[in-house]
């Protein structure tokens, strides 16, 4: 009996110090994430990038709604004034949006960088436009953003926010994209 004890003991010392069970420790904040090159996210396992999104999740929460004083995660211009919009809850499936009848017009025009239209098991087999439009339109509705006429979705890379709202254009960091399509892969 007491080494049946003792080996299983051991055994799951060991299990535990291997890691089992565990996600892997990460090297890089979900700042550093943001600011970085977004492709390099494609590769971490879908729990980290899961871990990221609640990470933003939880720091939008904590700024809802003050004045931009600093780096916010999701900033706003309202009324002349910077203002960290509305926090999204950890839990929150951005690519569950409420408007998939369409009833929001976007655009993704933008001058800067195209979003790529390739699929990826990163996006659950979607491009990484069709997955922004998820996002913008799930955002778009959260925010309670006008709709008076199309909203222009830029692809901005290496921001240091996840997402902002700015003289009608909605400016989505491709890091974050990454980061809140994991929570339909677990």
């Amino acid at each position: 009996m007491t080494t049946r004890i003792l080996i299983s003991s051991s055994l799951l010392f060991l299990l535990a110090a291997c890691g089992a069970g565990t996600l892997p420790a990460r090297a890089t904040s979900t700042t550093q994430a943001l600011t970085g090159t977004a492709e390099w996210l494609e590769f971490e396992a879908p729990g980290l990038r899961f871990e990221m999104f609640r990470d933003v999740a939880r720091m939008s929460q904590n700024q809802a709604g003050l004045r931009a004083t600093g780096q916010m995660v999701f900033p706003m211009m309202v009324n002349g004034e910077f203002v960290a919009a509305p926090g999204i809850d950890p839990r929150m499936d951005l690519l569950m949006s409420a408007d998939a009848g369409g009833a929001i017009q976007l655009s993704f025009d933008g001058r800067g960088d195209r979003w790529s239209d390739d699929r990826r098991d990163s996006f659950q087999g979607l491009s990484e436009r069709e997955a922004v439009e998820l996002i913008a339109r799930s955002l778009v509705q959260h925010w309670g953003i006008p709709r008076a006429d199309v909203i222009r979705v830029d692809r901005v890379a290496g921001a240091p926010y996840a997402a902002a709202y700015i003289d009608g254009i909605l400016r989505v960091n491709p890091a974050f994209v990454y980061m809140a399509t994991a929570t339909g892969t677990l």
